[in-house]
């Protein structure tokens, strides 16, 4: 007796392709392309999450030495002050405060200055 497998395929093919439901062209529809896409979709949302982590600590630095520097010192050297001066902030806490709490961050440069 030989055993039809349509039943299967089809719903493994419609499972993948609601996965890729959105993607450009034949990578949606076409079987083959759609698990090539998939693939490499995983891959690249892998990546993402570690780039992600990259894009925000860049973020924050910019901030902080934005902030820094209209408190006229450099990033670098109010790093190396805080540290002097046994602060420890990260730098996701320090543009918080750039960003909303200026005063409380002018008093960390401060601080950070008079350890130099």
């Amino acid at each position: 007796m030989r055993v039809r497998g349509s039943s299967a395929s089809r719903n493994k093919h419609k499972k993948l392709y609601s996965i890729t439901k959105g993607f450009w062209g034949r990578k949606k529809n076409v079987y083959r392309r759609a698990r090539e896409a998939y693939l490499h979709a995983l891959t690249m949302s892998f990546a993402g999450r570690k780039q992600k982590k990259r894009d925000f600590r860049k973020l924050w630095i910019m901030r902080v030495n934005a902030a820094a520097r209209a408190n006229g010192m450099s990033y670098s050297s109010l790093i190396n002050g805080l540290k002097k001066a046994n602060i420890t902030v990260n730098r996701k806490m320090l543009a918080e405060l750039a960003v909303n709490d200026s005063q409380a961050f002018a008093q960390l440069v401060e601080r950070a200055k008079a350890a130099l």
